[in-house]
């Protein structure tokens, strides 16, 4: 049993990717922790809190992140992120559940140093899939645990072009600087960027299979995704039809990591200049390598398509 902490900037493809950790039969979700990027942290969590009731899982614990970036006082919403992901995150529609559990008083940080003390280095895996600025605090507070820390995160290209900037992905141009000193921290670190991620598609048809399981929840998930897929293809009319499954790439290759095929490369986030957020190999250490970071350049797409329609529609099945 992998235990998983998923660091989440509660839009689309992260309430994917939290429904794929709960169907996931060898995964133990012990805490979701909020970040900012596709939302506010306060959004984000609120997101997470009623979608953890949703699934039936509302004892999972819920901690609030830094809400701005490492270089800034304050945080908004890029237009792009608000473009892909709706005004709540979630394409605007209305979780179909109430929350009745609330924020923990711990702070993310707190809590993701607890836990990789008190957990083995193999038993424990963070998945982050937006902003590595809470993560790289906890690491600034207590580098003591950039050892025992594992870490498989959606975000960052290195063969591909970046979804924002020519160069930059996303989540890491969210906080470069926060992204930058995760990868120079020593962790063990799978980047699960662009490279993978846009080799997966979700389709129309395959949105409609959790309508059609006939509950509030799959009707919920399917105009969510009929949403993505809209905006995705609008903003890409010349790609494949569908919409990537960027955040539940990164869970399913933290449970199993035969999926992606790697390249060890230590890495760094360019943080100045028209390159700022792009993630490239680290000169510095291409003669003294740590073999502790990997970058996911292959994925065995057929499989973890199913895998991830056979879980999440069971999943859905079982909610109301």
């Amino acid at each position: 049993m992998t235990k998983l902490i998923l660091d989440l900037d509660t839009g689309i493809d992260d309430t994917l990717a939290l429904a794929y950790a709960l169907a996931s039969p060898e995964a133990e979700l012990i805490g979701v922790t909020g970040t900012f990027g596709n939302v506010t942290v306060e959004q984000g969590v609120a997101n997470d809190l009623a979608l953890l009731e949703l699934f039936g899982r509302p004892e999972v614990p819920v901690f609030a992140g830094i809400d701005h970036p490492s270089w800034a006082d304050s945080f908004e919403v890029m237009p792009e992120s608000a473009r892909f992901h709706g005004a709540n995150g979630l394409s605007g529609a209305r979780v179909p559940a109430c929350a009745h559990s609330s924020v923990q008083a711990t702070s993310a940080v707190d809590f993701i140093i607890d836990a990789v003390r008190s957990h083995e280095p193999d038993e424990l895996v963070i998945v982050p899939t937006g902003a590595s600025t809470t993560i790289a605090a906890a690491l600034q507070a207590a580098p003591d645990v950039a050892r025992r820390m594992h870490v498989v995160m959606m975000g960052g290209a290195l063969t591909q072009p970046g979804n924002v900037t020519p160069f930059a992905e996303a989540n890491v141009l969210q906080d470069p600087e926060a992204t930058n000193a995760l990868f120079a921290a020593g962790t063990d670190l799978t980047m699960v960027g662009l490279d993978v991620t846009t080799q997966v598609k979700l389709t129309r048809a395959q949105a409609e299979e959790f309508r059609a399981t006939g509950t509030a929840t799959g009707a919920f998930l399917s105009d969510m995704l009929t949403y993505y897929i809209d905006v995705t293809e609008e903003a890409h009319p010349t790609g494949v039809p569908g919409c990537n499954l960027h955040d539940p790439l990164a869970v399913a290759a933290a449970l199993d990591p035969g999926l992606v095929g790697t390249f060890t490369c230590d890495l760094m986030v360019e943080t100045e200049g028209a390159g700022r957020g792009r993630t490239i190999g680290d000169p510095a250490r291409v003669t003294c390598p740590s073999g502790r970071s990997r970058v996911a350049l292959t994925v065995d797409a057929e499989r973890f398509v199913e895998r991830f329609m056979e879980r999440t529609l069971a999943l859905v099945r079982r909610c109301a």
